[in-house]
């Protein structure tokens, strides 16, 4: 076989390769199923093609505001206490903090020197303090982005998240969640959004049945000053199945994870198992070492999800039992390996997209396809000739590799990913065209048809090549800054722009090397 023959059979092989995985996108799982051979699946559609569910979250800043004055609060108790300001806290409010002090002039100089406190308003002699505007919204800034990146973590968790899905800002405090439907059930996405994910370890003092019970075993009836009661519930019924008195301050907190991954133990029961980071493991020894023959209550979000003995020291690894189902499972290992929530979410609106105008949408982004294709057809056949029947050849072409990859690599399509796929039409062709007026310079400065085509695909190469890769560029940048709708118009330019340009400068050069090929012509129909 000659060098043609072995080009035309990679580029077909290849071609055909491709092609395999377009096949997905035009077979209904039945006809999949039936032959055994069909791809499993093809290109996935987007929120704004298939339906789904359309969220907008509030984020309360505020609590982020409050959290940070708590923190320079405990500064302030630690230096009064050292030096003997004598601090009597008055009220505690959203945004100020009031308080009287022995040594007035020492706290507000305390506070000046913080660099983030201002005085505002008193009432009734007290001092009061609040964050000054600069640093609140800093802490503000802050807040949202915690939000933003421990969303995204829990919705696009590549283990058990939910694919194709858009988590973006809107505003300054507001979040913008879509996912397309069929992915999740509503009741599952919503306890991936809501729930704050505050994990926390601490040593059982006493257990009872319920509250009430529990209550009635303590002094006096009432629950001792820094402890608290928590209870562990029945996840179906919520019904309350034990009550347990544990410290209020935490021996661990989830901020040390490291991992967590669902498995099953020996009667196949899910449970989660969790690995802390270096730091963690420590504590979490030193704390199991302590305490060995006592339980250890396991609370997410103020709920105890287990409360198991310590059978013996445990360092870096530990587990998570409860009556739980897989999917329950699964979902709090999302929520641990995401993080914990800095500060609370809402919905504040919420609907369904339905799948009628995204089916309306395709159908109507395939016709601008089709038209836009017969035109350049048209155009380019009627203006180029034979020349204008190769280039439409590798338009076909361009179009069934650009879908093919994509099914490849099971992209996402949404609306401007169709209308990206439009442009590579018209884009296609451009390439062509400078193949194809490059050769008709070469014939008019009295070339030979053959050595006009060779030298017009090698002069135009680096011109195409030039072009098409600061395009490139600037897909790729999209794809890094952009989100949602955005990206998916940058997949599909960024694997449109390198078909067209495989397509011009392989399938349509090789259609030349077929004919005229080596023969010797008068002419080239161009």
């Amino acid at each position: 076989m000659n060098r043609l023959g072995l080009r035309m059979a990679a580029v077909g092989l290849l071609v055909g390769a491709i092609a395999y995985f377009a096949l997905a996108n035009f077979a209904s799982e039945e006809m999949r199923r039936a032959s055994g051979l069909l791809p499993d699946s093809g290109l996935r559609l987007g929120l704004d093609l298939q339906g789904g569910i359309h969220w907008v979250l509030g984020v309360k800043l505020d609590v982020g505001e409050e959290q940070e004055l708590g923190v320079l609060r405990e500064r302030l108790e630690g230096e009064a206490e050292e030096k003997g300001w004598g601090l009597d806290w008055a009220r505690v409010e959203a945004g100020r903090q009031e308080l009287q002090a022995g040594d007035a002039a020492a706290v507000s100089e305390w506070a000046d020197g913080t660099g983030v406190l201002e005085s505002v308003d008193p009432v009734e002699g007290n001092l009061a303090f609040g964050l000054d505007e600069s640093w609140r919204q800093e802490v503000r800034e802050r807040s949202m982005s915690q939000v933003l990146e421990v969303l995204r973590l829990r919705i696009d968790d590549p283990v058990r998240g939910i694919p194709d899905s858009v988590v973006t800002r809107q505003g300054d405090d507001k979040v913008l969640v879509q996912i397309p439907g069929g992915q999740i059930d509503r009741s599952r996405a919503r306890m991936l959004l809501k729930s704050t994910g505050f994990l926390e370890f601490k040593i059982v003092e006493s257990a009872a049945p319920s509250e009430e019970l529990l209550l009635a075993e303590l002094p006096g009836g009432s629950v001792p000053e820094g402890k608290e009661i928590v209870s562990e519930l029945d996840r179906e019924t919520q019904r309350k199945l034990s009550a347990y008195l544990v410290p209020e301050t935490p021996a661990i907190t989830g901020k040390y994870l490291k991992d967590a991954r669902v498995n099953f133990d020996r009667q196949q029961r899910p449970l989660v198992e969790f690995t802390w980071d270096a730091q963690g493991g420590q504590i979490f020894q030193d704390l199991t070492g302590a305490h060995v023959n006592e339980r250890l209550a396991i609370i997410l979000d103020d709920i105890v999800y287990s409360a198991p003995v310590i059978q013996s020291r445990i360092s870096m690894r530990g587990q998570i039992t409860g009556s739980f189902s897989p999917q329950e499972a699964a979902d709090l290992a999302v929520v641990l390996r995401a993080g914990s929530l800095a500060v609370p979410v809402v919905i504040e609106e919420e609907r369904t997209v339905g799948p009628a105008l995204g089916a309306d949408s395709i159908a109507r982004g395939v016709r601008a396809s089709i038209v836009g294709m017969v035109l350049v057809v048209l155009f380019i056949v009627v203006y180029y000739k034979l020349s204008g029947v190769y280039a439409s050849l590798g338009l076909a072409l361009n179009l069934l590799l650009l879908v093919g990859i994509m099914s490849l690599f099971e992209a996402t399509l949404t609306m401007p990913g169709l209308a990206g796929i439009v442009l590579t039409v018209g884009m296609a062709v451009d390439s062509n065209v400078l193949i194809f007026e490059r050769i008709r310079e070469e014939l008019r400065a009295g070339k030979t048809p053959r050595a006009a085509i060779g030298t017009g695909f090698n002069r135009a190469t680096w011109t195409i090549l030039d072009s098409n890769i600061t395009t490139l560029i600037t897909a790729i940048v999209l794809f890094e800054v952009g989100t949602g709708p955005i990206k998916g118009f940058a997949v599909t330019l960024s694997v449109g722009i390198v078909t067209s340009v495989f397509a011009a400068l392989v399938i349509t050069r090789i259609l030349f090397q077929i004919y005229p090929g080596m023969r010797h012509v008068e002419s080239v129909s161009i």
